[in-house]
């Protein structure tokens, strides 16, 4: 449609400057053209129909130039060095191709720009050859040159602003998209932080809380205080739970104030371990060399695969089964695990858990080598090792 629009036009202007062109070709005065004249010596063409024939076809091309630029130019250039060689004056026909060769050097390279340039110059200059007017000086075809050379000049210039608004608009675009891919990327690694987050405090807790009531169920008859106890122990795990969650729902509204406090870390882990043992898993806890300051983000990941681990001796290891948590600080790297010694889950060949794969992104996350399987002698284990680069 945008094609259609800009023919339409293109054919008007070239109606328009036919007939500007033709009025101009039978009214002008001979006389300029005489010897009185100061410009010509010989004999001139009087303006008559073959004349303004050939001013018409010098314009036509007009109404196509956009489409075939150089071919236009040089159906333009015949007519108008027919005028000039033929004693008519070329003043007629001067302005559709000073048109045409605008638009040559506007949508075309610069090879055919060149070329068309070329050919304007070389047929001006047959066309004065073969003129049977003379006399004229050299600054006459000087100006012309220098017509000729700002006019090409004006369509390069436009043709090279173009190429460079297409390119910024190309670049905006990129831009965006670039921006809309950062963003989605962003959106999904966010997402998967609060799915690991949620699912390392549900799943933690609600563990803790089925073991410990389907301990009370068991004792509920034959002793009640303990009963009592598991109950107790189940309601503190369950309002722990509900605070972390009321913490990150918290951050996740704009609307509510979360209430502010330290994410877990490897401090929290005998809180962990006595937690462990009041649900009913025999958990101890080892530490192996000189604590070091540790980023919050190592920190966090592993007291989160120590909990799912702990969670998943807690759920599949089975009853009497013990686990250890061992805890290596080195110069450069952080150890840490959960072995047990019960029968471990009852099959891995199925897709993992969210759990696992949580621990396998958080792991990622900062470096850290990951190894969970079961243990030669028996049982299962979670281990990672985790580099402290900016450890001192």
């Amino acid at each position: 449609m945008r094609i259609d629009r800009a023919r339409f036009h293109d054919s008007l202007f070239a109606v328009a400057m036919a007939a500007v062109s033709v009025w101009l070709f039978l009214s002008a005065d001979s006389a300029l053209l005489e010897p009185g004249g100061g410009q010509a010596v010989g004999e001139t063409r009087d303006a008559d129909p073959f004349g303004a024939v050939l001013v018409l076809l010098a314009c036509a091309p007009v109404a196509v130039r956009r489409r075939w630029p150089l071919a236009t130019l040089c159906a333009g250039l015949l007519p108008e060095t027919l005028l000039t060689g033929l004693g008519y004056g070329s003043g007629a026909a001067a302005a559709p191709v000073l048109v045409l060769l605008y638009s040559v050097a506007s949508f075309r390279g610069l090879a055919v720009a060149l070329c068309a340039l070329l050919l304007s110059l070389l047929a001006y200059a047959f066309a004065g050859a073969l003129s049977p007017v003379t006399g004229g000086n050299w600054s006459e075809h000087l100006v012309a040159f220098i017509v000729l050379l700002a006019v090409w000049g004006a369509g390069r210039s436009l043709r090279l602003r173009r190429a460079y608004l297409e390119e910024l608009k190309d670049r905006a675009a990129r831009l965006e998209r670039a921006y809309a891919a950062d963003t989605r990327a962003a959106r999904a690694e966010e997402r998967s932080r609060i799915a690991r987050e949620l699912h390392d405090v549900v799943a933690h807790h609600v563990s803790v809380m089925t073991v410990q009531a389907a301990a009370a169920r068991r004792v509920l008859a034959a002793d009640p205080d303990m009963a009592r106890e598991a109950l107790s122990a189940i309601e503190h795990t369950g309002r722990m739970a509900m605070s972390e969650m009321r913490n990150i729902v918290g951050v996740l509204r704009t609307d509510a104030r979360a209430e502010l406090g330290p994410q877990p870390g490897m401090d929290d882990l005998p809180a962990l371990v006595e937690q462990m043992r009041e649900a009913g898993l025999a958990t101890r806890l080892s530490v192996e060399g000189d604590a070091r300051p540790i980023p919050a983000g190592v920190d966090l990941a592993a007291y989160r695969l120590i909990q799912e681990g702990l969670t998943n001796s807690l759920r599949h290891a089975g009853a009497g089964a013990k686990a250890v948590v061992t805890v290596r600080h080195g110069p450069r790297e952080l150890d840490v695990g959960v072995e047990d010694d019960g029968r471990g889950p009852a099959s891995l060949s199925g897709p993992p858990g969210h759990g696992l794969v949580g621990i396998r992104e958080r792991v990622a996350l900062y470096g850290g080598i990951l190894s969970i399987g079961p243990r030669p002698g028996g049982g299962f284990e979670v281990r990672a090792r985790f580099p402290l680069k900016d450890s001192p």
